[in-house]
């Protein structure tokens, strides 16, 4: 059979293997099948074509625009996962595998688009904040403003989520609008190229925005500047290497890493055998261990339980272990299948053995264990192994040492401060568990362990149902950690989006702000349209267009109508002298709702127009109370627009109610769905 041919896709051409090309074996046959690498690669090409072809087609486009390029995206590789379930099982990932790996990868896709269309504007510019005013008089203003980067993002990816690993750092950064050249892990890049191709053929994807390398990236980092970005997840040692080079350093080249981590789940004092807790502890430990054979970042390495329960958890642990069948992750009977590579299968081993001068095996001998349809000698399998560290205070391997595999160790505790201590000594991960039915334990673990962690997740019976999981990272959510674990924070909807972008202090006029951010700022200039805004469509109203209206007095009777009909007599509303004794309050005063409700009387159109709903309030301040004979003015104000649909759109309008005297009483923002 011919080999299988990873080409790389450089500059818009794709180029087959050559110079300096690998081999690469089934990770369940052990048998050669593919070939990918070529260190003739055109880098300065690579870089010249994502520079001033892909940035700058993203940078046209809107975020809205980028989010629903996404989705035809997302859309797309869901219509084509059969083809990438097929060849991943060369990877040894079993059926449940892969679809984390892909369903996964293709959801965060998804994530990201509704957020972008939902979170962020229909334009160009992401404000950040809120105004600041830096002036008495507010004709000075600031605000932070965020731009895409006009560089590339360099994804440097590893091996055990090649569809995942690629979109997930793919969704922010093309949400950004920067292009990215995309290096998988060699051992399992023949199911990205695969992924790279649909999209590529789906002719979705501007020219330049998306570039691979199968193989290595030669001097390609020593050409970057402060307008690029690096995205590592790897190795420790590696990211060490990439990130320290003079050249990352000289530049401030943004480097951004998911690296080893020693993840933990701890056992909540309260949940102790027979409870539903301490069942769920167990399915959880050994899911972790099993699922992608342990090939995760988030796997947990470190099984921490109280004293008293740690024989009972080895004991659960390890009969939950012996019924998971281990083979050809083609079968549906198998639940776990092989490592990557015959090379991670013997760095798993050793990494064992040195967890071992600490810790007792006590579950799974690599020496003797069963392989169904599949010769355990030829492919990459290892059983899952159970320690137990008699000693965790004394002990430093097993604190420091990951075994990427289906290893994990139990280890005792005293008391829950010497659970955060151990959970602590994995010198920053990824993912700390805990599983509890007592919110005190869980606040007190958040209070020791949350500055050591990226993520916590605590579980129990009231939400077991819908748990995504210890070992799921969710692109609603940052996903990284500090110490050990690199520093880095991935995903989290929109922050992750902000790795890709600058964020700029701007200092100006109201005028100018409200130019760059396509929103009106108070003390900007002012439009009086052709009618009443209420009359126009989506596409007429222009931003900054104003509507003054004719005052109207509030009277006691108002006052007291209000209060009889909705039912809110609150003291300040009916008793004069209990109003008077109230700090805020001059006497008896008008219902904040009363005047919101007169205000919407004084700028609605009742006619049928294009006005669709209201839909919501937002940033509601109560300024100055209003008493009876005290009258109310509104000024409406278009502040920004946001197309939802091809058939209607949301239109902000900043609201301003003043007495009077010209004093501010309320302020909000009214949202309204407008035809387009």
């Amino acid at each position: 059979m011919a080999l299988r041919q990873v080409s790389s896709y450089a500059a818009g051409k794709w180029v087959l293997p050559g110079a300096g090309k690998r081999e690469i074996a089934s990770a369940v046959t052990g048998e050669v099948f593919a070939t990918a690498g070529n260190s003739t690669l055109d880098i300065h090409g690579m870089l010249t074509c994502a520079r001033n072809e892909g940035g700058p087609a993203l940078r046209k486009l809107t975020f809205h625009q980028r989010a629903r390029m996404l989705k035809a995206l997302a859309t797309h590789l869901s219509q084509h996962k059969q083809a990438l379930y097929d060849l991943s099982f060369n990877t040894g990932a079993t059926q449940s595998d892969n679809v984390i790996d892909i369903d996964g990868g293709i959801g965060t896709m998804f994530v990201f688009a509704s957020k972008g269309r939902r979170e962020m504007p229909d334009g160009h510019v992401y404000l950040d904040g809120e105004v600041e005013q830096l002036s008495r008089g507010g004709s000075f203003l600031g605000q932070h403003i965020c731009m895409p980067l006009q560089g590339v993002a360099i994804h440097i990816n590893a091996f055990n989520f090649p569809v995942w690993g690629m979109l997930e750092k793919l969704a922010p950064t093309l949400l950004a609008g920067m292009p990215a050249i995309v290096k998988p892990a060699t051992a399992s890049c023949y199911v990205t190229e695969l992924c790279m191709r649909l999209m590529i053929d789906s002719g979705i994807l501007p020219a330049g925005s998306v570039q691979l390398v199968t193989g290595g990236l030669g001097d390609m980092l020593d050409h970057l500047t402060c307008q690029d970005v690096v995205s590592f997840t790897g190795s420790a040692d590696t990211a060490l290497k990439l990130r320290s080079a003079p050249h990352i350093l000289k530049n401030s080249v943004r480097f951004i890493a998911e690296q080893d981590s020693l993840n933990a789940s701890i056992l909540g004092p309260d949940a102790k055998k027979g409870t539903p807790e301490f069942d769920l502890f167990i399915k959880e430990a050994c899911r972790e261990m099993t699922a992608k054979a342990g090939q995760k970042c988030t796997a947990i390495r470190r099984i921490i339980a109280p004293e008293g329960e740690v024989q009972a958890v080895i004991e659960a642990v390890s009969d939950r272990l012996a019924k998971t069948v281990i083979g050809d992750p083609r079968l549906e009977t198998t639940r776990m299948g092989a490592l990557v590579s015959a090379s991670q299968k013997f760095d798993v081993l050793a990494k064992a053995s040195i967890i071992g001068n600490e810790a007792r095996r006590v579950f799974g001998d690599p020496e003797h264990f069963q392989v169904h349809g599949a010769d355990a000698a030829r492919g990459a399998f290892v059983p899952p192994m159970l320690f137990h560290c008699e000693a965790p205070d004394a002990a430093e391997r097993v604190h420091d040492t990951e075994a990427f595999g289906p290893v994990s160790t139990v280890m005792g505790y005293r008391d829950l401060e010497h659970a955060v201590e151990l959970a602590n000594k994995g010198q920053g991960s990824l993912v700390a568990s805990v599983i509890t039915h007592d919110p005190d334990v869980a606040r007190q673990v958040a209070m020791g362990a949350g500055a050591y962690h990226g993520r916590l997740y605590f579980n129990n019976r009231d939400s077991m149902k819908e748990s995504t999981g210890h070992g799921s990272p969710l692109p609603h959510m940052v996903h990284g950690g500090p110490g050990r674990a690199g520093g880095g924070e991935e995903l989290g909807g929109v922050r992750g989006v902000m790795h890709y972008m600058q964020r700029t202090a701007i200092q100006a006029s109201p005028e100018i702000l409200s130019a760059l951010g396509n929103t009106w700022v108070p003390g900007s200039r002012e439009i009086e349209g052709p009618s009443h805004p209420f009359t126009r469509k989506f596409g007429e109203l222009e931003i900054g267009e104003t509507l003054h209206t004719d005052p109207r007095t509030i009277t006691m009777d108002d006052i007291e109508h209000f209060a009889r009909f909705t039912g809110d007599t609150f003291y300040a509303h009916m008793d004069e002298e209990a109003a008077k004794r109230n700090p805020f309050f001059p006497g008896r005063v008008a219902h904040g709702y009363l005047l919101l409700s007169f205000a919407a009387g004084l700028f609605v159109e009742p006619d049928e127009g294009p006005v669709l709903a209201n839909t919501g309030l937002n940033n509601l301040v109560f300024m100055k109370p209003v008493q009876a004979g005290d009258s109310i003015k509104v000024r409406l104000t278009v502040k920004k627009k946001t197309r939802r649909t091809e058939t209607y759109g949301e239109v902000c309008w900043h609201v301003t109610l003043t007495n009077q005297d010209d004093e501010k009483v309320a302020e909000y923002e009214l949202l309204t769905m407008n035809a387009y």
